[in-house]
């Protein structure tokens, strides 16, 4: 891998890491009722840029992860939309919570997948990631997110929320 590819390929890990992080800390303040709207910038600009940086890595074919990029992104336009063009109004509230657990989701299981790829003792049980284990782990994040995603939305849901 080429000096430039290594740097690119880091910033490009720190973003995805950076926006699952944000992430996080947007859902807890779903959980408990409250916009915070600095860490929710941070987390659609990393989780954008994450998606958008992706496409720049060199390829030949369209690969999953271009997909799930896609997908990632128009999540975010709707999250975008809902919260700062709609205002959270009515349903949009909705969308904002769910569209931006499901942008999460998402970068969290492009996570496991390179942690499957990367590391090596995930690696030596599930080499082709079709083994039982990847499986099992992707389907427990998943499970996760889902439950995660309608809680969040259950909890958030006061019209005059306390920004913190």
């Amino acid at each position: 891998m080429s000096t430039g590819l290594a740097a690119f390929t880091l910033f490009h890990v720190i973003l995805s890491l950076a926006g699952i992080l944000a992430g996080f800390v947007v859902v807890l303040g779903f959980l408990s009722d409250k916009r915070l709207d600095g860490w929710t910038a941070v987390f659609i600009c990393t989780t954008a840029l994450t998606s958008l940086t992706g496409y720049l890595f060199p390829f030949h074919k369209v690969l999953p992860s271009h997909i799930l990029g896609a997908l990632s992104l128009i999540a975010l336009a709707i999250a975008i939309y809902a919260r700062y063009q709609k205002h959270l109004d009515g349903g949009w509230r909705k969308s904002y919570v769910v569209s931006s657990v499901v942008a999460l989701y998402f970068n969290v299981f492009v996570l496991i997948a390179q942690l499957y790829m990367k590391v090596p003792a995930l690696k030596a049980i599930a080499p082709t990631q079709t083994e039982a284990p990847f499986k099992i782990t992707q389907l427990t994040a998943l499970v996760f997110f889902v439950v995660l995603g309608v809680l969040c939305t259950v909890r958030f849901r006061d019209e005059r929320l306390r920004t913190a």
